[in-house]
């Protein structure tokens, strides 16, 4: 962390508390472009962030929300490792957010526990999913789960946050559902056969609304596996998941009962019409390159919750499409995207859309199947580089965060027609050699002029304003 980040993480608390804008403004010697190309103009040039967190283009700004280690309205630290995150309505003026937090399963001193689980008494255990056993010959709860904010758009402020999901681990990212909650999703198939008392790698369901922690129930017939994301196509109520490894498959859930999804329901793995087992990378030779569109079908997947950790292995294996890193997803009107981080021939990352079949999980689908196309295959790491977390703006533009270990991360916009332009930047680090935080859990304000985003680590959540309404082609 270089100094600027560092003084700005030590009084970012009293920041967020006035609602002060911290407002990004010209340096002196003028506008810097970094790292990156874009493909059209977008909102124009970043300019550096003289607090050292967020550069942004003239005219937006952020508001400090919500950061690692602030205590909550419940008495709880807040947990580190920001990562996907929802955002629901709650009145004309106010909206919640929440938020995972990747916290694996050793690290309890990341969690909402605090420093040697001083506040681990201090919640119901019956609410707890997971523990971990301490060599100590304590028993403390896992440290992954979510937190749930109500922050005032009108006033800038954050009014209560509070844990709403404990004892889970590893919760990367998940996806809104039309009825007002959050599926938060463990990314994670730590174990009984690592030592802990029970098995992880499962969806959970948060209610927006919850007041407090909710009932850790995960929804198995989702299958075990690392999930990272999910999407509810609100019209036909299927879920679509991706899962983040090197050689995952983009899944589909096909609920008993739409409207609770824990009452079972027949987990599916996406395959390539005529072409069995196919891999989408384009890793080891290329299957297809962008605006390219292949017809598909959905194999059904057996033992889905899978003890071995291997349901992508039999997936594969019955004929179901690999994918590179399934990480972000979103619907948009009547059809999705989702993202492949490390996907492409030089393995920068590939976005997918997914247009459903008009009779998507009928009997007679196949008569009008499905059809996947790569929307974007990025061969610049310049232009576009490991694309995680995305959501869609009110224009319809996919909004990606980069997730890249080295190097400057960015969110990039992407245009209907696959264009690619640069919306912030983290200031944390303009080295290229030096260690730049991933920016996660973008999602916009139900009146599309509030974009909220995670730095992951040390975590801070912001409120970013300014012109949308003025993209330059």
């Amino acid at each position: 962390m270089n100094p600027s980040r560092r003084a700005f993480m030590a009084s970012a608390t009293a920041l967020a508390l006035s609602g002060y804008a911290l407002r990004a403004q010209a340096a002196t010697n003028g506008f810097i472009d970094g790292p990156a190309r874009n493909e059209v103009f977008g909102y124009g040039p970043m300019v550096k962030d003289p607090y050292g967190v967020l550069d942004l283009p003239e005219g937006f700004s952020y508001r400090v929300v919500s950061q690692a280690g602030e205590t909550m309205n419940d008495g709880l630290m807040t947990p580190d490792k920001f990562d996907g995150m929802g955002c629901f309505p709650l009145d004309d003026d106010r909206v919640i957010l929440v938020r995972n937090h990747e916290v694996d399963a050793d690290e309890f001193n990341l969690s909402a526990w605090g420093t040697a689980h001083r506040l681990a008494d201090d919640i119901d255990r019956s609410k707890v999913y997971g523990v971990y056993p301490d060599p100590d010959g304590g028993i403390y709860p896992l440290g992954g789960g979510t937190t749930t904010l109500v922050y005032n758009l009108k006033s800038g402020k954050l009014e209560r946050s509070h844990l709403s999901l404990a004892g889970t681990a590893t919760n990367c990212a998940g996806g809104k559902t039309p009825w007002g909650s959050w599926l938060s999703c463990e990314e994670s198939l730590a174990g009984i056969k690592d030592g802990l008392p029970q098995d992880h790698g499962w969806v959970f369901e948060v209610p927006a609304n919850a007041t407090g922690l909710v009932e850790p129930k995960p929804i198995k017939a989702m299958g075990r596996f690392k999930h990272e994301a999910a999407c509810i196509d609100p019209r036909t109520g299927v879920v679509y998941l991706t899962e983040d490894v090197e050689n995952s498959l983009f899944y589909r859930y096909l609920p008993v009962d739409p409207r609770h999804l824990d009452r079972g329901g027949k987990l599916q793995a996406l395959a390539i019409i005529d072409q069995p087992s196919a891999d989408t990378r384009n890793w080891n030779g290329v299957l297809w390159s962008q605006g390219h569109k292949l017809a598909t079908r959905w194999i059904d997947l057996s033992d889905v919750e899978s003890p071995e950790g291997d349901l992508n292995l039999r997936g594969h294996a019955s004929g179901a499409a690999l994918f590179a890193r399934g990480e972000g997803i979103h619907w948009a009107e009547d059809h999705l995207y989702f993202t492949c981080t490390s996907g492409g021939v030089g393995r920068h990352g590939q976005i997918m859309r997914y247009v459903p079949s008009p009779r998507e999980g009928a009997h007679d689908e196949a008569l009008q199947p499905g059809q996947l196309e790569l929307f974007v295959e990025a061969s610049d790491r310049a232009v576009l580089d490991y694309v995680d977390n995305i959501t869609i703006a009110p224009n319809g533009h996919v909004i990606g965060c980069e997730d890249r270990k080295i190097g400057t991360n960015h969110i990039k916009g992407v245009t209907p027609d696959g264009r690619i332009y640069t919306i912030a930047r983290n200031a944390e680090s303009h080295d290229a050699d030096e260690t730049n935080s991933e920016l996660a859990g973008v999602c916009f304000a139900p009146d599309g002029k509030t974009l909220f985003v995670n730095i992951y680590s040390p975590g801070v959540t912001l409120a970013i304003t300014g012109p949308w309404e003025m993209f330059r082609a």
